[in-house]
């Protein structure tokens, strides 16, 4: 396996890291969301006051935590965008990793889809 196949020849494991990141990316968020708004409903029927605060602070920092968890990877993917295209010699390759991990649905990227390079990893299809 050459240095300028590396992408290609391990799409199946950046296909499933795109899977596991859109995954917390999702979940991770909702639960901290109802995990505030459940604190802020205790708090509401205790009927007391300097606790319905603290469940709103609460509640604003775990919103803002969520907030920031949704868009963390985004924030990686342009970080290593820009220092992708500087550090690699293959832009092409480092496309097709970037392609896998987060484009999981599929759409294609310059003819080619993460799972079509998966196919030819596995030996599905040949590799031209």
């Amino acid at each position: 396996m050459l240095m300028l196949d590396f992408c290609r020849e391990t799409a199946n494991i950046w296909s499933l890291l795109g899977q596991v990141v859109l995954i917390i990316k999702i979940v991770i968020p909702l639960l901290l969301i109802i995990l505030g708004m459940v604190d802020l409903g205790k708090a509401v029927v205790s009927s007391d006051e300097k606790a319905m605060n603290k469940a709103v602070g609460t509640l604003i920092k775990r919103f803002i935590a969520a907030v920031v968890v949704f868009f963390i990877p985004t924030i990686v993917s342009a970080l290593f965008s820009a220092i992708g295209v500087i550090g690699t010699n293959d832009k092409a390759d480092y496309n097709i990793c970037v392609q896998c991990v987060t484009n999981v649905n599929g759409a294609s990227f310059s003819g080619e889809t993460c799972k079509t390079l998966s196919d030819a990893v596995t030996g599905n299809i040949t590799k031209q």
